[in-house]
């Protein structure tokens, strides 16, 4: 009597394990698509109804936090990259006689494509985790249940600052890492390739498209839209004291940067198919 049974249980239990393993994933992005329905809903409230609902002095706090405290380190990443970019473009160039497209090759490369996705990385990096771990800490420490008790929504006046700095900050440092990247082009074809100056300016503004640019400035809204959701449900939802906040943090990033690569897919798929 016992062999079927366990025969019976065996199948049921690895199936039961499958459906949780499939469905896990979705259940996840329905939260976070119901958070980010809240956040948008108190933005457009707090728009329509009452402007101080907003929290202007917090959310430019957290726009300097995210967005001026990134720019030294964001700057010598792009920088560098640029160099890379520059330098292998020249490697190949140089067979068909044509290290002068590099400036091209350069620009396109950093506005469509780099620039957005490193910026998004490294505030994933740098910023999401540090709002995971402040809202975790908050959260461990019961905070976030005193402000409920005392009425105030956790969305409106802990989401709603993070968001809106993310969203209007990535795109400016978008903007500045895509001029620094191809600084760094710039660098590397005047020095190693001989480019003239003048040269190298003309061909990467003739290469360049307002398509290029509008392209990877959509895609830096839709990153921070990622990133602020991610870190602030993450840091929402920790448990389990100081190692939960640290695992939350570590599973915000994680989780970003994946969320970020498939926004950038779809992004992509959208503009170019």
């Amino acid at each position: 009597m016992g062999m079927p049974m366990d025969g019976a249980s065996g199948p049921a239990t690895m199936w039961e394990t499958v459906l949780v393993r499939l469905t896990g994933p979705l259940a996840y992005i329905a939260r976070l698509w119901r958070l980010f329905a809240q956040t948008v809903y108190w933005i457009l409230v707090g728009a329509i109804r009452s402007p101080r609902q907003l929290r202007r002095r917090e959310t430019f706090r957290q726009m300097v936090e995210s967005g001026c405290n990134s720019i030294p380190i964001l700057f010598l990443i792009v920088f560098l990259i640029g160099l890379i970019l520059a330098m292998q473009g020249a490697y190949q160039l140089k067979k068909f006689g044509m290290t002068e497209l590099v400036s091209s090759l350069v620009g396109v490369t950093i506005t469509r494509e780099v620039g957005p996705l490193i910026t998004a990385i490294i505030i994933s990096a740098r910023v999401g985790a540090a709002i995971t771990a402040e809202l975790g800490t908050m959260a461990v420490s019961e905070e976030i249940m005193a402000l409920e008790t005392m009425a105030i929504r956790p969305v409106p006046f802990l989401v709603v600052p993070r968001f809106l700095a993310l969203v209007v900050m990535v795109p400016c440092l978008t903007l500045l890492a895509d001029i620094m990247g191809m600084l760094g082009g710039f660098c590397i074809g005047v020095t190693n390739l001989a480019i003239s100056p003048y040269a190298y300016i003309d061909t990467t503004i003739e290469g360049l498209q307002n398509q290029d640019i509008i392209t990877g400035l959509v895609k830096s809204v839709g990153f921070a839209a990622v990133i602020a959701v991610v870190s602030c449900h993450e840091g929402l939802s920790v448990t389990g004291g100081p190692e939960g906040v640290g695992t939350a943090t570590t599973r915000s990033v994680v989780t970003s940067i994946l969320l970020i690569i498939l926004t950038d897919l779809l992004f992509t798929i959208l503009f170019y198919l």
